[in-house]
């Protein structure tokens, strides 16, 4: 078995983009971010060596990304919810503590008066309860309600069936990879600042 970590991995593959080493024409995978913009424009930071096809990949987790916020556009539009009611929804599904107000407005990135609104709609349509801790009644834990759960599981159930369909073909080492990939990936972009997104100081 391989134990080299996945971080001792990227350290090993590093390299300095432009170092005068490679090819001088841009690689076409430098056109898989959404905006179809170099990658790697203005970029003077050391970023590891992608071994697959960088611009497939994008476009599958695109994809990926477009058929699962369908199904979750159909739940918010027939639960009357808003985006990112579903949203907060999920964190306090896939939470693995009691969520907190405090908690869900640094992961959904909102302000307290916008979290508070979106916890006190959940709230009016039976999605959540507000309970107090029995041992300090100022900490408020939202939880899911059990009806509006049910709800959630049979409709999004389509989701894991398609997930067990596509596993279907693939062994439990090769479905771990792929969890060890989207679980980095995940991380990897949860770093991913706004002025990086926007284009800012901090993306050139």
């Amino acid at each position: 078995m391989n134990t080299e970590s996945s971080g001792g991995r990227r350290a090993r593959r590093r390299t300095t983009v432009d170092t005068g080493t490679g090819p001088a024409d841009p690689s076409p995978a430098d056109d898989a971010s959404p905006a179809g913009a170099s990658a790697a424009s203005g970029s003077t930071d050391e970023l590891p060596v992608f071994q697959g096809d960088l611009a497939a990949f994008a476009v599958q987790l695109r994809r990926m990304h477009g058929e699962v916020g369908r199904v979750i556009q159909q739940y918010a539009a027939r639960r009357s919810l808003h985006a990112t009611d579903v949203q907060a929804l999920a964190a306090i599904l896939d939470a693995p503590e009691p969520m907190t107000p405090t908690r869900l407005r640094a992961q959904l990135g909102l302000t307290s008066g916008a979290v508070t609104a979106c916890i006190d709609r959940l709230e009016r349509a039976g999605q959540v309860r507000r309970v107090r801790e029995g041992t300090d009644r100022r900490v408020v834990h939202l939880h899911y309600a059990a009806e509006a759960r049910a709800a959630a599981r049979t409709h999004f159930r389509p989701l894991a069936d398609a997930l067990r369909r596509a596993g279907a073909d693939f062994d439990e080492h090769e479905l771990g990879v792929a969890l060890r990939f989207l679980t980095t990936l995940n991380d990897a972009l949860a770093e991913v600042s706004g002025d990086q997104v926007s284009g800012g100081p901090s993306a050139r």
